[in-house]
Formats: C-alpha cells, sequence, structure tokens
C-alpha cells in the first residue's frame, strides 16, 4: 500500500470570500433555473389531473392517493429495490477488494487495471447491451444469452431480468467502484478513507438503481403482464403513454423525495468526513510494493485478481460482444450514417460542457476560496437534493418547458436541459479543497490548473453519459432525422422479426476509440496520482 508525501496543510493566503460567492453564482442561477423550477413544477403537476395537453383541474393528494393505493406501485418499488442488491454488493465487495489487491501489488499491476476497467466503462450502452441479450430469444440462440427465455413467462421475468441487469453492468460497476476506492489507498486515512467512500459509492448504487429504465424499457417494456415494471417505467407509462400526467408527476415526486435524501445523505458523508481529494506529484510516491522484499507474491496477488475479474466481466459480456462482433444478415437495417453520430455525440458534448463548466466554477468557488472558511462545503447542501437525479423525475416538467418553447422536434432540444452538474461539482469541490489547503503559491498555478484536467476528465464522463441517455431524447424528437442511437436501436429493436439491429450502433468504433484513448491517458497521467483524504487538515483547524 502506498503512502503520499507529507507536507504541511496551509491555510490558502489567496482565499477571497467575494470572489468565491461570485464564481458560485452560475451554478446557483443553474439549479434555480433548471433543477428548483422544474422540481417545483414537477410537484405542482402532481397535485392536478390533467392530461399532456388541455386544461388541469387542481385535486390536491387525490394523485397521491391513487398511485400509492395501487399495488401496482408497490410492486414496482419492489421490484426496483430487488435489481439494486446485486450491483450494490458488486460495488462495496468486488470494488474495494479489487482496489485493495491492485494498490498492494505495486504501480504497473494497478495502473494495468486501470487500462483493463477503463475499457468496460468507454463500452458500456444500455440499450445496446439489452439489444444483444433479447438475441437469445431468437430460434437459432445459444450460450448465455438464451436466460432471456425467463423473459417470456410473467413468473418467471422479474428474475431473470434481475440477473440480466446484473451481468450487464458488473463490468462498469466493478469498473467504477475500483477506481472510486483506489485513490482512498493513497490518502494517508485508509480506514476512514474507504469507509466514506464506501458510503457514497452505496448511495449512488442505490440511486442509481432506482432510476433503472432504459434496459427494462428495450427488453421487456416492464412485461409481461407489468411483471418487471421499475418506478422509471410507471412513471413514463402513467406521464406519456397513458396521458395521465397527475399521476406520473405524483410518482416522480416520490422517487425525487428519496433521491433528494439520498443525495443529502452523500453530501453530509463527504463534508461531515472532511473529505478532500489531492493530486501527488509525480514521483513523490514511491511503490512500496515494488522496494520491499517478497514483493513478487503481491504482484503476483494483483494481476490474479485483476485476471479473474476481468474474465467474470468478459464471460458476462460476452451476450454484447458476440452480437458486436456478429456478421450483418440478410434483412438487418443498414448502419447509420454521420447523421446518427452527430445527433447522439455533439447534443451530449455540448451539455457536458455547459454543465460541467459550470461545475467547475462553482468548486472553484467553494473549494478553492472558501467564502464560509472551514465549513465551506457544507455550502453543497444547497445542490445535495440533486446530487442523484437524473432525467427522469425531472423529465415531464422538461419536457412540458420545452413543448411550450416550440422546441420539440429541434436539435437544440437534444440537449439535456440541465445547466450544472451536481455529480461533477462535488467531486471538483472536493478536488479544489485538496489542493486548496496545500497550495503554498497562487490561486492559477496552486488551485486552477492542477484542477483543470479533472474537469476535462469529467466532461468526456459525462459525455459519455448523455450520448447513452434513451428517456430525454425519445421523448423531444419523434422526427427520424433526429433520433439518436439508442432510440434509433430502440426503434429498430421493437420492429425487428428475423434479423436483429447492429448493436455497434450506440458504440461506434470511432467513438469508443476516441473515448478509450482519453480515458486511458487520463488513468495513467492524473487519475492514478490522485489522494482521498479525511478528517480535519490544518487549514480547517485554523479560524475561519
Amino acid at each position: 500500500m502506498t503512502s503520499p508525501r507529507t507536507s504541511t496543510d496551509i491555510s490558502p493566503a489567496f482565499a477571497s470570500p467575494a470572489l468565491g460567492w461570485l464564481l458560485l453564482l452560475p451554478a446557483l442561477l443553474g439549479t434555480l433555473i433548471t433543477l428548483l423550477l422544474p422540481t417545483v413544477q414537477t410537484i405542482l403537476l402532481s397535485l392536478q389531473s390533467a392530461g399532456l395537453t388541455g386544461p388541469s383541474v387542481f385535486v390536491g393528494l387525490a394523485n397521491y392517493g391513487q398511485v400509492l393505493g395501487q399495488g401496482a406501485f408497490w410492486k414496482a418499488l419492489v421490484f426496483t429495490l430487488s435489481i439494486t442488491v446485486i450491483p450494490l454488493l458488486v460495488a462495496v465487495v468486488v470494488g474495494p477488494l479489487l482496489a485493495l489487491a491492485l494498490d498492494w501489488s505495486g504501480a504497473w499491476p494497478r495502473r494495468a487495471g486501470r487500462i483493463v476497467l477503463s475499457l468496460a466503462i468507454v463500452a458500456f450502452s444500455p440499450v445496446a447491451v439489452a439489444v444483444s441479450w433479447m438475441r437469445g430469444l431468437m430460434p437459432e440462440a445459444s450460450g448465455l444469452a438464451t436466460m432471456a427465455e425467463g423473459l417470456r413467462d410473467p413468473a418467471t421475468a422479474p428474475g431473470t431480468l434481475q440477473l440480466i441487469l446484473a451481468a450487464a453492468t458488473f463490468g462498469v460497476v466493478c469498473a467504477l467502484a475500483t477506481m472510486a476506492f483506489l485513490p482512498a489507498l493513497r490518502g494517508g486515512t485508509v480506514s476512514p478513507a474507504m469507509l466514506a467512500v464506501g458510503g457514497l459509492v452505496a448511495l449512488a448504487m442505490v440511486a442509481a438503481g432506482l432510476q433503472t429504465f432504459a434496459i427494462g424499457l428495450t427488453m421487456t417494456h416492464g412485461g409481461p403482464n407489468g411483471s418487471t415494471q421499475t418506478l422509471s417505467l410507471v412513471q413514463y407509462t402513467y406521464s406519456f403513454m397513458v396521458g395521465r400526467v397527475g399521476l406520473g408527476a405524483a410518482v416522480a415526486t416520490v422517487m425525487g423525495l428519496v433521491l433528494g435524501v439520498l443525495g443529502i445523505g452523500a453530501v453530509c458523508v463527504a463534508a461531515a468526513s472532511g473529505m478532500r481529494i489531492t493530486v501527488e506529484p509525480r514521483g513523490a510516491t514511491p511503490d512500496q510494493a515494488v522496494v520491499r522484499a517478497g514483493s513478487g507474491a503481491k504482484v503476483i496477488v494483483g494481476v490474479v485478481a485483476l485476471v479473474v475479474v476481468a474474465a467474470v466481466g468478459l464471460a458476462l459480456t460476452w451476450p454484447w460482444l458476440s452480437a458486436l462482433l456478429a456478421p450483418v444478415q440478410p434483412g438487418s437495417a443498414a448502419p447509420s450514417g454521420w447523421r446518427t453520430v452527430l445527433n447522439t455525440w455533439a447534443p451530449a458534448l455540448i451539455g457536458a460542457l455547459v454543465s460541467v463548466g459550470v461545475a467547475y466554477l462553482g468548486a472553484l468557488g467553494i473549494g478553492g476560496l472558501r467564502p464560509l472558511g472551514r465549513r465551506s462545503e457544507w455550502l453543497l447542501l444547497v445542490f445535495a437534493p440533486w446530487l442523484f437525479v437524473g432525467m427522469g423525475p425531472l423529465s415531464l416538467a422538461d419536457w412540458r418547458t420545452i413543448r411550450g418553447m416550440s422546441l420539440i422536434d429541434s436539435f437544440i432540444a437534444l440537449v439535456q436541459p440541465v445547466l450544472v452538474s451536481v455529480p461533477a461539482l462535488l467531486i471538483l469541490t472536493l478536488l479544489c479543497k485538496g489542493l486548496a489547503a496545500r497550495a503554498g503559491k497562487d490561486f492559477l498555478s496552486g488551485v486552477v490548473l492542477p484542477s483543470l484536467p479533472m474537469a476535462g476528465i469529467l466532461v468526456l464522463a459525462v459525455t459519455l453519459v448523455n450520448g447513452q441517455e434513451l428517456l430525454w431524447p425519445l421523448l423531444v424528437a419523434q422526427d427520424p432525422g433526429l433520433a439518436t442511437a439508442p432510440v434509433e436501436l430502440l426503434t429498430r429493436t421493437s420492429g425487428y422479426t428475423s434479423a436483429p439491429p447492429d448493436v455497434g450502433l450506440a458504440t461506434p468504433l470511432a467513438v469508443v476509440a476516441v473515448a478509450l484513448i482519453g480515458i486511458v491517458a487520463a488513468q495513467l497521467l492524473y487519475l492514478d496520482r490522485l489522494a482521498i483524504t479525511v478528517g480535519r487538515s490544518r487549514a480547517d483547524a485554523s479560524p475561519a
């Protein structure tokens, strides 16, 4: 296990509360416009009886009584929680164990692990994975994908979808969890840091599971007989399929409330533990696993652990790999051209640049300039209710806003209406906090420049997430010429009979190659140098 270079934490002489509040202002405005207002609109819609168009009638809490009084809602809630269990265990058990093995074994196994795990992140596409598993329903299907046969029977469909979701997400969940735990092993407060990171990972996994949508919609549409309905599918069905806007908004409000509590809990864990992220200088952290005697055995442990996890991930991903490598069959739809790629990735990149850019300014204000002194990170509580909220809970209010602006079926509507990425704000704030505590130089060279690479990495990450989003482009673009890759793949899946669609549509080789080069470079040159520390630094201990 490696240890960071010791350094003296100092109170940054460049602290400027006024500038900190100024840099925070765009994030506050972005939250007000694109997070708080849609939340209020959703709550108001939940108190009305209305269709997608036409007048509405105030009904008070009647929609909540109807939703919560139905067995379908509670059945969907139980099923949604059940599909979260296995990925959660992977994240909080396999993730830290693999991180320990890789860190213990030294530099090159750890870096090799980062590269291998990056493949799972870059190549993951929920819709493409779902389509590949659906090939198991075809007469000539063989291998692991045939497990999808269980989706035909209402009695076996829930358990089957749980297993498919666990298998399909094993690689990406394990990769993200391992990369979250690795910096906690390098910060000098290993046990409390691992516990704090574990709490954040667990909360994030539960929140992500509660919003499961794309794989369920693609594979089962909530069937057969509603046996695989998730909360997101219930909300989508009420809001956009049957036009019961009040019921859909009530489900969205309940989901938003739960996600808000989870987000507040995560921010409290980060702030109360004194969590901060730092970037170790190159060459400052010797790899003790290499210099100590007997390190060969430790290297073997790390390599074996990585090989085992990679082999399991490869086996569970085989339905997607085999579908990706399968030759195009006669009757398959022709591959999409540049227009689909443009529809998918240009709005995704634009949205990422805006939301992460605004978050970065806010992080510089909160974490770098510390407007409230050592209590500054508690300002994140203002944004915490939306830390884990995806497009689903706010989709109805956002869709009505876009429709009111007459932007439906326009290219600009494909850009997700979020002006600040709250997850990016949290990560960047903790990083700026750690850099500010150690900086002995000016604000530009001590905080801004060292944190810029992380902002770029988060732009890449948010772009990948936005590009694989299914719900939002499905709602705002009925024109086939504006279809994104996930929407087009879903459309082809719904329409094919004997010839399945090309699952590579959602992960074009050029995009995967560029993203992989970027993320591997980031892993080796920057992310491998991150360290997570908890507890109060000397800067925090000084008077505010």
